[in-house]
């Protein structure tokens, strides 16, 4: 018997993920959205793409949560795409009422679930998403670092001309504006970037990253990026359901780790069955470190807003 992912939100992000998760054979798949007809389309659509992929996953689209009952991997996608000229902040009323009643949702359907937060602003959903389900820490965590450090990898990659597969990169920190790229540990077959650039190059490469959702906001006008995304909670979701025990930048809750305690903030911890099985403290510069508490701040002052 194949395990049971829900994604919440048939939106694009949820829907790739899907069809991602889908497509691996990961799991069965149960798309939920709040609007009549679009999950069961998508997911009847998906479906029928299986004898041409050749995958037996089944996905099927439901408005109604008691489908979900008993999944082994929550995602929730839910919520208000940000438009151009819009902040992530601005987004924080309404997606946190959202996230909240499909909390509330999938935790009494699936009460020994992981959840897997990517509804924006990211860091603050999830730590919404964590206490509103009453869950241990390692079920529940968000997806921010994977996309930024695909975002520096593909750039790198680009820039030096090698494959992504050689680029690492790690970005610590809120997803956003003050995300904390970290360029002597993003290596390209081990050699760390900061003997391969220049440092202006270096720096433009971590401001497109940093930029990297916006760029594409600005480009779309009326949406947002949603393969890149979909792909990092794909990847998130094989390593819980196939215990790979990866080492993957998430926005986990802090309980003192890197000096930050009761905030969901993007550190490299070690993805498996259980969920997240480890924190990995790096150690930082001094200047690394301010930026990840002034990155944690900016957390706080919208959990501050939540009141959570």
């Amino acid at each position: 018997m194949r395990p049971k992912v829900t994604v919440v939100g048939a939106g694009n992000v949820g829907a790739t993920a899907a069809q991602y998760i889908a497509l691996k054979e990961m799991a069965d798949v149960v798309l939920i959205d709040i609007l009549e007809g679009i999950p069961q389309g998508k997911g009847l659509d998906m479906w029928e793409s299986a004898p041409i992929v050749g995958s037996d996953s089944l996905v099927v689209g439901t408005n109604n949560y008691q489908d979900t009952a008993g999944s082994d991997v929550v995602v929730i996608t839910a919520g208000l795409a940000r438009k151009p000229g819009m902040s992530r902040d601005d987004l924080l009323i309404a997606n946190a009422r959202i996230v909240s009643e499909v909390t509330d949702k999938v935790a009494a359907a699936s009460p020994k679930a992981i959840i897997i937060v990517v509804s924006n602003p990211l860091d603050a959903m999830t730590q919404l998403a964590f206490k509103r389900s009453g869950f241990p820490r390692e079920r529940v965590f968000g997806m921010a670092g994977i996309l930024d450090a695909a975002r520096l990898r593909s750039f790198v990659a680009l820039e030096l001309n090698v494959s992504v597969e050689s680029v690492y990169a790690c970005v610590l920190g809120g997803h956003g504006d003050a995300m904390v790229p970290l360029p002597r540990y993003t290596t390209v077959g081990g050699i760390p970037i900061t003997e391969l650039m220049l440092a202006g190059k270096i720096e433009a490469l971590v401001k497109r990253t940093r930029e990297g959702g916006g760029e594409i906001v600005a480009f779309l006008k009326t949406g947002s990026a949603y393969y890149a995304p979909a792909a990092a909670v794909a990847e998130m979701v094989e390593s819980v359901l196939k215990d790979k025990k990866k080492i993957l930048p998430c926005c986990a809750y802090l309980n003192g780790e890197y000096g930050i305690k009761g905030l969901c903030v993007g550190v490299p911890v070690k993805v498996g069955q259980a969920g997240i099985e480890q924190i990995l403290e790096l150690k930082l510069t001094p200047e690394e470190a301010a930026a990840l508490n002034r990155s944690a701040a900016g957390v706080k002052e919208l959990v501050d807003k939540l009141e959570i």
